[in-house]
């Protein structure tokens, strides 16, 4: 797979490029959080880099690959010595959304190759455990961008919200959502 335009590239690209990478060298991935907001609203948000949980955490592994296509290690995060706008981060799993571990993520064909990242229901419940967690509005803002731009299941997202004594953000989430 050919690199993206460093100096310009979107999440979504940069992703493709690392997961496929990753992915031709035996490592699975799951791309969650803001990376994920970005692509399912076609750029209007972007996050600055991209979150991978891999189905199994390879450090040496992971860090071979990445070399190998010309990052470096930053820190916890990897960069591209040529992308001043995005690096790579990789949570430890496995992908969960509050208490819910039964996460089936979107798969997205790539050049032959199977990449995954979050459905945008379960994009929208990752930024609201963020919006739970952290209290910041951003997240809740993100969640709803989603809900806009994307088919989401309104039902799950309901139930997902009553799981996590979270009616009330349920609530707030649907009216914003409707308003125009």
């Amino acid at each position: 797979m050919n690199p993206p335009n460093w100096n310009n590239c979107t999440e979504e690209e940069f992703w493709q490029y690392v997961a496929w990478h990753l992915s031709a060298g035996g490592v699975g991935t799951v791309l969650v959080g803001g990376a994920v907001v970005a692509i399912y609203s076609s750029g209007i948000y972007r996050s600055g880099d991209i979150n991978l949980v891999p189905d199994e955490f390879q450090r040496t592994l992971i860090a071979d690959i990445l070399q190998k296509i010309g990052f470096v290690k930053s820190g916890r995060h990897f960069v591209h010595p040529e992308c001043k706008h995005i690096f790579v981060d990789f949570p430890i799993g496995p992908v969960a959304l509050g208490d819910d571990y039964k996460i089936k993520p979107d798969e997205r064909e790539v050049a032959g190759k199977i990449l995954k990242l979050l459905s945008p229901t379960d994009c929208v419940k990752d930024r609201l455990a963020s919006y739970i967690h952290f209290n910041t509005r951003d997240f809740f803002d993100q969640a709803v961008l989603v809900a806009k731009s994307q088919k989401v299941n309104m039902n799950n997202i309901k139930a997902w919200c009553a799981k996590e004594n979270s009616s009330e953000i349920y609530k707030e989430f649907k009216k914003a959502i409707d308003q125009n």
